[in-house]
């Protein structure tokens, strides 16, 4: 009845969404989504296109040097995944997690690479989640949970954020590197068993800095089975 009298309008182009698989992103637009799949890279997820031969180097972490295992993404950070995102981050677009869960559930790569594993969402800094209410990358590990029925993930909150750093979007991959160096530590009191597998969730994989000090924060607490997935690569 809600649809009827407040008809959905979609992220990306602001057309009306009829009944379908997403409620926020109209049929129209629907194919602009890029679902990731294999192959492609082991360490930050985006995908391989076309043939290669040989070693793959993927540009996008060149220089990285992660300290976690694999990568997995969901979708591409473009179009109506990045209208999603932003909607989420910056306008409390709560309401889009149902299409984001949408989108998890229907990745069945994504599901069999969280089984067995702890979710451990990325945190942000007690200020900023103060100001936007919550913080997206914990929804975003819900949501991954949801997706993820009947086998559910747990969530562990084992980290927190020391250094209150502003928005990393205007540097580039070497000074992200650097003001994220010492950016998380573990919890007091967490309990983290070596032999757990852990997968460190976030919104968006940009060039892995924020990613990579938290693995290497969960590193320094013991956690020695360690993978990271985001819903979007961009």
């Amino acid at each position: 009845m809600q649809d009827l009298v407040f008809p959905p309008v979609c992220l990306s182009c602001e057309g009306l969404v009829e009944e379908g698989q997403l409620r926020h992103i109209c049929a129209r637009c629907e194919p602009l989504l890029f679902r990731v799949r294999e192959p492609h890279c082991a360490s930050c997820g985006h995908p391989f296109f076309g043939q290669m031969a040989g070693e793959r180097i993927c540009p996008h972490c060149e220089g990285l040097k992660p300290v976690y295992g694999r990568a997995k993404t969901v979708t591409l950070f473009k179009g109506p995944a990045r209208s999603l995102i932003l909607a989420l981050k910056y306008h409390h677009g709560l309401h889009v997690l149902a299409d984001i869960e949408t989108l998890i559930a229907a990745n069945a790569e994504v599901r069999e690479f969280l089984k067995g594993a702890v979710l451990v969402p990325v945190p942000l800094h007690p200020r900023k989640e103060r100001e936007r209410g919550y913080n997206q990358s914990q929804m975003i590990a819900e949501a991954f949970q949801q997706g993820c029925a009947p086998e559910r993930p747990p969530i562990a909150n084992l980290l927190r954020r020391k250094e209150d750093s502003p928005s990393q979007t205007t540097f580039d991959r070497r000074t992200r590197q650097r003001r994220m160096k010492n950016a998380f530590a573990a919890r007091d009191g967490v309990l983290i068993t070596p032999d757990q597998r852990y997968v460190l969730v976030d919104d968006v994989f940009t060039t892995g800095s924020t990613l990579n000090a938290a693995a290497q924060a969960l590193r320094r607490a013991g956690a020695l089975n360690l993978d990271v997935i985001t819903f979007a690569h961009g």
